[in-house]
């Protein structure tokens, strides 16, 4: 049996908190817990750990909206926000918070669901982009050091780029280390030593 999504509702009137919790209800299980003061909304949130955070705000503006989004977050965990108004810039703001679904004029209890679902989905899109761009950076970085290694084995001992990447692989493989990390250490000495 799998456990219950946790979700988090930071709404500060009782009505439209128990509205969004009914509705939450009638769409399936959840571990659902209200924040109806948002003041230390991080430590709220990191203390519980929710799987989802939902935050509805009536009037937003834009300091209280990137305030809130942040305090939610949203690297961590998908986040809705519902709305009842936007100027013009808040959704971009609260997209850039990484706010993963910004409803406007959106509190509608059968859509709470799918919005949520939504939200998940795109948080993990997002996520997984995330640790694509990370690694594809640390490849590149990796790249370059095994790049200069390279060229410093070639000026001082007068090698080709291939033999000196063949040595660089055959100390990696002797001990037990990748090449990138053999590369780094190398150039970390020849840096000690100049």
């Amino acid at each position: 049996m799998t456990t219950p999504l946790s979700i988090i509702i930071v709404e500060t009137d009782r009505t439209r908190a128990q509205l969004i919790v009914d509705s939450l209800k009638d769409a399936g299980a959840f571990d659902i817990s209200v924040i109806s003061d948002p003041t230390g909304l991080a430590r709220q949130i990191q203390a519980r750990n929710p799987d989802v955070v939902l935050i509805d705000i009536e009037n937003p503006s834009r300091d209280t909206m990137e305030e809130l989004a942040l305090a939610s977050g949203p690297l961590d965990r998908p986040v809705a926000m519902f709305v009842d108004r936007s100027d013009e810039g808040l959704s971009s703001a609260a997209i850039e918070a990484g706010v993963s679904a910004y409803i406007v004029d959106g509190l509608q209890s059968q859509r709470v669901k799918p919005i949520i679902d939504a939200a998940i989905a795109r948080f993990r899109m997002f996520q997984r982009m995330r640790t694509e761009l990370a690694e594809t950076k640390k490849a590149l970085e990796e790249r370059k050091v095994i790049d200069r290694a390279k060229g410093m084995m070639m000026r001082a001992r007068g090698i080709s780029e291939d033999e000196a990447y063949a040595l660089l692989r055959k100390t990696a493989m002797d001990q037990g280390k990748r090449v990138a990390d053999v590369a780094q250490a190398l150039v970390t000495a020849a840096g000690l030593l100049s």
